[in-house]
């Protein structure tokens, strides 16, 4: 199977920059995996997990969260707002924000606002938790 060169960035720096066989995250139309010679393509990215395939076969996991993909002549980019490899994801960390957030929704009387923040964190929460699980499947 043919390589294509990925490059994944976040506001914190480069997460990845190197070939793979394919990438596959989450979009806002769904999941999507895209490989060598796939069209030009551009997206916005969703909430989900992702994993990229390395020449060698091996899969590496991520929680990723925002941004834009986009495949152009060949080369992917993935402008990721938040991208977190499984084996770096703290599981005590997102399961306490689930706990938060989860407390946040059982509140009577909580603003609209509040609700929707605690939806969005709970949502990141549990996307975290399911892709630090799965590391080494």
């Amino acid at each position: 199977m043919a390589s294509f060169p990925l490059k994944i960035v976040t506001p914190d720096g480069i997460a990845f920059d190197g070939e793979v066989k394919s990438l596959s995250c989450r979009t806002i139309c769904g999941q999507v995996e895209l490989m060598a010679r796939h069209i030009d393509y551009c997206t916005a990215v969703g909430m989900g997990e992702a994993h990229i395939t390395s020449e060698d076969g091996t899969v590496r996991r991520a929680a990723c969260m925002g941004g834009m993909l986009s495949m152009i002549g060949g080369q992917c980019r993935l402008l990721a707002t938040t991208f977190e490899w499984a084996d770096s994801i703290d599981r005590e960390r997102a399961e306490r924000s689930k706990a938060r957030a989860e407390a946040v929704l059982a509140q009577k009387g909580a603003d609209k606002h509040e609700l929707e923040l605690a939806e969005a964190r709970l949502k990141r929460a549990l996307v975290r938790s399911s892709v630090a699980s799965r590391q080494n499947l």
